[in-house]
């Protein structure tokens, strides 16, 4: 069984452009908890800066998302691109609309207990893992472009004047994403997979992660704490977090 918890806030934004899955469940305000058996999808999305209906991007994205009904017999890939695509044809079909996109992370587990996880834009996955932190998914950013090729540093890629600007996102008009496909080797006693928009990420180091998931209290105090951390550090962005942990059932 996995525990899985998380949090949307809009934060000082009037507004929440951000999203998350936990199973059936899509919520773009307050938490969601729950104890899921597989297979089900957790996932966070984040409409893009800038872009028109950025709320109503991401909700559609992970709506689209749930309705795959996700197991082994579930072309992911297949179906991530039909709901970009769907996206896309929706912000043709009305002005208001027009160009809308998100971006999209997530975990895919299967009724055997594979997970594979799935990447478009600048949102994130980590694992924690015996007090450490490693992100697991790869930002498709300007910056991190930058970065790969050795035109900025590590600390450079935080204060970059175009850090905000990324490559792909679904519901472009102009061409398909790339999504990033990864599969993780199980889960250890003790992992924490997280989950996360920028809003956190670009305002809460690793270091700080991992003295809040160090902390010694339940899951959803550790998320709100994060959550926290993010707007004591400034965040002036939409913040949301998706924690999972797997436990094995009681006979």
């Amino acid at each position: 069984m996995f525990y899985c918890c998380g949090i949307t806030e809009k934060g000082v934004m009037s507004h929440n452009e951000d999203a998350l899955l936990i199973n059936r469940d899509v919520i773009d305000s307050g938490m969601s908890e729950q104890t899921i058996h597989a297979p089900f999808i957790a996932a966070v999305s984040d409409g893009v800066s800038g872009e028109r209906s950025g709320e109503l991007a991401s909700a559609m994205c992970l709506e689209m998302v749930r309705d795959l009904r996700y197991d082994s017999t579930v072309d992911l890939q297949s179906g991530l691109l039909d709901i970009h695509r769907k996206l896309a044809d929706y912000s043709r079909s009305d002005p208001e609309t027009h160009n809308m996109q998100a971006t999209l992370c997530g975990i895919a587990v299967d009724e055997d207990q594979n997970i594979m996880t799935f990447n478009v834009g600048d949102s994130r996955l980590y694992r924690f893992r015996q007090g450490k932190l490693k992100q697991i998914s790869r930002d498709q950013s300007l910056v991190q472009l930058l970065y790969e090729e050795g035109s900025i540093t590590m600390e450079e890629r935080k204060t970059h004047v175009h850090r905000n600007i990324i490559f792909p996102v679904f519901g472009n008009l102009k061409s398909d994403p790339q999504i990033d496909f990864l599969p993780l080797d199980g889960m250890e006693y003790g992992d924490v997979l997280l989950l996360c928009t920028d809003g956190l990420s670009d305002c809460v180091s690793p270091l700080d992660i991992e003295e809040i998931l160090e902390y010694p209290e339940p899951l959803k105090n550790r998320m709100n704490r994060l959550v926290k951390k993010s707007l004591e550090k400034g965040c002036k962005d939409n913040i949301t977090v998706i924690a999972m942990v797997y436990y094995e059932d009681e006979e």
